[in-house]
């Protein structure tokens, strides 16, 4: 269920979208109000859960991570014993960023963020070792033309 959020809400998450570590004085501010009204509302967005968590991004690349792959899963297996094993699989696996259960052809999605296509061929190996999968189609990204965490609000 969406929270009601007003025009204020709204510009104090675009601020925190763009930048979480501006003090709370910055944020004030930026959308026109003082301190302490602004941190009230920080606070009830963070109790009604539109605010989940504050985080660091990293560079990928500067961590030597500069291989995306995008990986097409089908499976012919729907039971929930296989469904169980799969998640699991690629909820411990730190180099899945995203996974998506689709509609249409393709049942999974993922994003994958690697070192190169042999640490990709590695984590696929050990995927499959897991769990059964009717057919995998790995897509290379050659460039990033937009990647953004920030939410149109």
């Amino acid at each position: 269920m969406a929270v009601r959020l007003d025009d204020m809400d709204r510009k104090i998450l675009a601020e925190l979208q763009a930048d979480a570590e501006q003090s709370l004085d910055e944020i004030a501010r930026k959308v026109g109000s003082s301190k302490t009204p602004v941190w009230n509302r920080i606070r009830r967005m963070k109790e009604a859960g539109v605010i989940t968590r504050q985080i660091a991004i990293l560079d990928p690349e500067a961590l030597g991570l500069e291989a995306c792959f995008f990986v097409l899963i089908r499976t012919s297996e729907h039971e929930a014993d296989w469904q169980r094993r799969f998640l699991k699989a690629l909820r411990e696996r730190p180099e899945v960023l995203e996974a998506h259960r689709l509609a249409g052809d393709i049942d999974y999605i993922l994003k994958v963020r690697v070192k190169n296509a042999r640490a990709y061929d590695t984590f696929y190996q050990a995927l499959i070792s897991e769990v059964r999968i009717y057919n995998v189609t790995a897509l290379l990204s050659m460039e990033e033309i937009k990647a953004t965490t920030m939410l149109p609000v």
